[in-house]
């Protein structure tokens, strides 16, 4: 039970990373952003995208959200962080 606990833990932070950086590819602009934010990023993209899938209809309680909408939820995120910073 433990090292499935770990392997889904790393797992979620590798995906975290990668989603985090397409969104940062995807959205260019200056961010001080090191691996540590840019995983955040990517995993709260993740859990934004399944929360406004599931208010929406697309996902079911308990279903992730698929890859493309965590990259759209973390660009979500990435525009509202920006929006905030510059003012």
């Amino acid at each position: 039970m433990t090292i499935h606990l770990n392997q889904n833990l790393l797992y979620m932070i590798a995906i975290g990373f990668f989603i985090g950086l397409i969104a940062r590819a995807l959205m260019p602009g200056r961010d001080n952003f090191g691996c540590v934010l840019t995983t955040g990023l990517g995993i709260a993209g993740a859990v934004a995208a399944g929360l406004i899938g599931r208010e929406l209809g697309l996902y079911r309680l308990g279903q992730p959200a698929g890859f493309i909408a965590s990259v759209l939820g973390a660009i979500l995120i990435l525009a509202l962080l920006r929006l905030v910073s510059n003012r």
